[in-house]
């Protein structure tokens, strides 16, 4: 998970959604897209190429966001589907689950949802039992 550059999204930014545009609808976009304006609908990449969302501080988006790197300092207001690398910067404000494979925090950021690891859900190996605090202890002499 660490030092793997790999995950990071790319730089190219290949459309620009300014501070003082407002969309309402969704948007299905290829490449880099970052939003310094209002989205109300579903932001998703399509195409098989990985793809970068850049949302600013001001930014806010109001719907279902699916990318494969991400990078958050506004508001999203819907759950995120991050397939590789979600970063959220300090003024990152998130209302919904959010689903990611590796993710990086900052200190100041804030989500009112649900985190779930995809990294978890697709290898059995990595599930986790756990146990109630008034259970016993298992026995390891198997």
């Amino acid at each position: 998970m660490f030092g793997k550059k790999a995950n990071k999204p790319r730089g190219d930014i290949d459309t620009l959604i300014g501070a003082e545009t407002s969309i309402q609808g969704d948007i299905e976009f290829s490449g880099g897209l970052r939003v310094d304006g209002n989205i109300r609908g579903n932001v998703i990449a399509t195409g098989e190429n990985p793809s970068t969302l850049i949302l600013s501080e001001q930014a806010t988006i109001e719907g279902k966001v699916e990318v494969s790197h991400a990078v958050i300092n506004g508001t999203i207001v819907g759950p995120i589907h991050a397939y590789e690398y979600l970063e959220l910067q300090p003024k990152a404000r998130v209302s919904g689950d959010v689903h990611y494979r590796v993710i990086e925090i900052k200190f100041g950021a804030m989500i009112e949802g649900n985190l779930v690891n995809q990294s978890s859900l697709e290898s059995d190996e990595k599930v986790v039992e756990t146990l109630s605090a008034t259970s016993e202890f298992p026995n390891n002499s198997q």
